[in-house]
């Protein structure tokens, strides 16, 4: 069961999944391209960034399924989460694509830039945004279990990755743990 909520296990899938939301970034870098890197090799490095993780995140739903890695939710109440794009494109998309990558001063600085956003996303929980859960018709809701037996109850927020347009208070359903705070919701 799950025993810890701010000492995550599973954290490694968080900053995988931190890196996987910003896949967009690397692909439109990777159009862009940079006149100090080769640019084959810069595609591949830009290529890998947006799809290593993706993958990584994929093998873990499939692992917890496989395993059957599923744990019972109770809906006590929930937000909606689709706010959380407007700050994940104007905190790092815009910024991002319009940086210089053609001097060394300017892509070591985008770099770093980036590390403090993945810095802030995974200490803000905003690690769940992801293109290809958008793509694939999923909805992100903040959770917010009830205080009684279920083994997720007085742990804090969870985030629950669902096909649901919408979600109701004391709805229960079943979801696949990716790590310790993030869920998706079975389906077929």
């Amino acid at each position: 069961m799950i025993e810890r909520m701010h000492g995550e296990g599973l954290g490694g899938f968080r900053l995988l999944m931190v890196i996987s939301s910003m896949s967009p970034l690397f692909v439109l870098w990777a159009i862009r391209g940079s006149t100090l890197v080769p640019e084959g090799l810069f595609i591949v490095l830009c290529a890998s960034f947006a799809g290593l993780p993706s993958l990584a995140l994929w093998w873990r739903i499939r692992t917890a399924k496989t395993v059957n890695d599923r744990y019972p939710i109770t809906v006590d109440s929930w937000e909606d989460r689709r706010q959380d794009v407007l700050v994940y494109l104007f905190a790092m998309l815009l910024p991002f694509y319009t940086a210089g990558l053609d001097c060394w001063r300017e892509l070591i600085a985008a770099f770093v830039a980036l590390a403090f956003v993945i810095f802030l996303f995974w200490h803000l929980d905003l690690h769940y945004m992801n293109i290809v859960f958008a793509v694939l018709r999923f909805r992100v809701y903040a959770i917010h279990p009830p205080t009684d037996n279920n083994p997720l109850s007085g742990k804090g927020t969870i985030v629950l990755i669902t096909r649901r347009p919408r979600l109701v208070n004391k709805l229960e359903l079943h979801a696949f743990r990716i790590t310790d705070t993030v869920f998706i919701e079975e389906y077929r």
